[in-house]
């Protein structure tokens, strides 16, 4: 989870475009080299990676505050989404080139309009859910139009983040993470709440048709109480539905960051992930699902120059090795698209990039870097 109103700026050396994009801004009342004194860098830490270069970055829009992205097809053409937190708006990309194409919302309360979205999940490439921090709700909306369909959730989630969103029976169950404080401190951070207060940190809802429209049922809340299974700062969160598994990020660095393991219920089951992994702050999760069973978590470690993405066995959630972009750094929201097409024939893996676009790794180049064996598809 970044700071709220952080906005931490590239190195002058890294400000080159991988791809025909717009140059980067130039930096203001920074050195070339200057960070703010409680980022963690990379550079300062000994974490084994190899380096893949990313097959595009988008345009710099630092005024935008890109959070999280997702993908979709339409008419065969692979579609990117990001969130645009400052802004209050979603922003369009072509998700095989990176180009811009246009940008959705706006601020307000009315269905359609936004304010501060934050985590954003596609499914079955017709639906958009776009979980918005500030309304304390999330948004259903249909592709490729983005036609505003739902909003629901305001009467009970007070600072929703992120969201897992998966098909049941003929509508969708979506999981979404609740970062409610307990006020603030002297200086002005967030004061997490006490151990017993934190069996809200996920709530879930069922999406179904009604009539010609959509409705939204409050099925629970879910969150662990104890020492070792409570999230103190929640936000990314993803499901293995073949499993029966949940994973979802710890960022409290003082806690230990990390992911932990819960079952679709949501019940914790006693194990963590990347607990020696993890040196900067967990966030984004993806999952690379192979039509054997086997397959990869992908999972950010949100250092400020560049991000390093952590693996991990699908099944044993052993650590499979680690990667970092040539520039991609200050990582919130991944998606991981496996579908293949022209470009990316074996899938395609999103990161968002110091909060001012999105950056795209090939699968290809992340599997030969790593040395994965092949993923048959499904």
């Amino acid at each position: 989870m970044t700071p709220r109103c952080s906005f931490r700026l590239l190195p002058a050396l890294l400000l080159l475009p991988l791809v025909a994009c717009s140059a980067m801004p130039a930096v203001a009342d920074r050195e070339p080299d200057q960070y703010d004194a409680d980022d963690v860098l990379l550079r300062d830490h000994d974490v084994p990676h190899v380096v893949v270069r990313e097959a595009f970055v988008t345009e710099a829009t630092p005024e935008e505050n890109i959070d999280s992205p997702a993908s979709w097809l339409q008419d065969g053409r692979r579609m990117l989404v990001a969130t645009a937190k400052a802004t209050d708006a979603l922003v369009v990309y072509d998700g095989d080139s990176g180009r811009r194409l246009r940008t959705v919302g706006g601020p307000g309360k009315a269905l359609g309009q936004l304010r501060r979205p934050n985590g954003v999940a596609t499914i079955d490439d017709r639906y958009l859910f776009v979980v918005e921090r500030d309304n304390q709700r999330v948004q259903m909306f249909a592709l490729p139009e983005f036609t505003p369909l739902l909003a629901f959730g305001e009467d009970a989630l007070r600072q929703p983040y992120g969201l897992w969103v998966r098909a049941k029976g003929e509508g969708y169950e979506v999981l979404v993470s609740d970062a409610y404080m307990a006020g603030e401190d002297a200086d002005g951070d967030d004061v997490v709440p006490p151990l017993a207060q934190l069996d809200r940190r996920f709530r879930r809802y069922e999406v179904t048709r009604s009539g010609d429209g959509w409705q939204a049922r409050d099925a629970g809340s879910f969150g662990d109480t104890s020492m070792a299974g409570a999230i103190r700062i929640p936000e990314s969160l993803f499901g293995d539905e073949a499993h029966g598994r949940l994973l979802v990020a710890e960022e409290d660095v003082p806690t230990g960051t990390r992911l932990r393991e819960y079952d679709l219920q949501g019940r914790y089951l006693g194990r963590d992930v990347g607990a020696g992994q993890y040196r900067a702050q967990a966030e984004g999760i993806a999952l690379m699902a192979c039509a054997d069973g086997g397959g990869w978590w992908v999972a950010s470690d949100q250092f400020a120059d560049r991000t390093v993405f952590h693996l991990f066995d699908r099944i044993s959630l052993a650590h499979a090795g680690s990667f970092a972009g040539k520039v991609t750094g200050l990582t919130d929201g991944v998606w991981l698209d496996a579908r293949g097409d022209a470009r990316f024939p074996q899938g395609v893996f999103y990161a968002s990039h110091l909060d001012q676009g999105v950056a795209a790794f090939d699968w290809r180049d992340i599997a030969a870097a790593l040395k994965l064996p092949q993923c048959a598809r499904p």
